[in-house]
């Protein structure tokens, strides 16, 4: 009979041990441990994935509307004044890179500006810029594709500490009734369970954010391009 399924302590040790707060009250201290690491990281994962869609929506309204006052046809030295001294988002910052550097050039006393190395400062400042900008964006990304392939090993190693605590109180009590083995299984399938619940939204958000970033790297880089192009051929009206 010691051996046997007992229904009656299935159906209510089920029914406890399979609430969210019974499963983590009744687990052991280190998959209690695992559980609030990964609900940690979790809450992490949520926060960036939340700050990071804001600002890739915020950064590409502004460059849009930077683009717009850009190739309105005004003045870039007015442009410069209101956008480019103080920027305040990473399109105008690289404008504002590339304007001061060849404003500064222009006022060298003789300087050449198509064949005294001008181009190659603006160049260079574009692509600073744009690699600053672009690190700023990214900070905290990593932590995304660091969680997603680590926390479910850490929930299976939550699982398999419980499942041994499980055989152990097998062991300790003679008794392999579901009603002693269940409880502890649950527990430690749970830590698997929230291992996966934070590891998909990392993992997805990472790709998302990745490629979305990718993309506001090519405008930045695109748009870098056609202003030393409008610089270049300034520089060429000049001499």
């Amino acid at each position: 009979m010691d051996r046997a399924v007992d229904a009656a302590n299935l159906g209510v040790s089920a029914a406890g041990d399979l609430s969210v707060w019974a499963l983590f009250m009744h687990a052991s201290l280190v998959v209690k441990i695992v559980m609030l690491g990964l609900l940690i990281c979790s809450v992490m994962v949520w926060a960036i994935i939340l700050d990071k869609f804001v600002t890739l929506r915020r950064i590409n309204r502004e460059a849009t509307g930077f683009e717009d006052r850009f190739w309105s046809g005004g003045s870039l030295d007015d442009l410069y004044e209101s956008d480019g001294a103080k920027p305040t988002n990473p399109m105008s910052a690289v404008f504002g890179a590339a304007m001061g550097e060849w404003r500064r050039s222009a006022r060298i006393p003789g300087v050449d500006l198509v064949r005294g190395g001008v181009k190659e400062r603006v160049d260079r400042a574009i692509g600073i810029t744009i690699t600053r900008e672009m690190d700023r964006l990214r900070r905290w990304v990593i932590f995304l594709a660091t969680v997603a392939p680590v926390a479910p090993f850490v929930g299976l190693f939550g699982t398999v500490w419980g499942i041994m605590h499980s055989f152990s109180s097998i062991a300790a009590e003679h008794n392999t009734n579901l009603s002693v083995v269940a409880p502890g299984i649950s527990e430690a399938l749970f830590a698997t369970a929230i291992g996966l619940l934070t590891a998909i939204p990392a993992y997805v958000a990472y790709n998302v954010i990745s490629n979305s970033m990718d993309l506001f790297q090519d405008r930045l880089e695109g748009f870098g391009t056609e202003f030393a192009a409008i610089l270049s051929r300034q520089s060429e009206e000049r001499t």
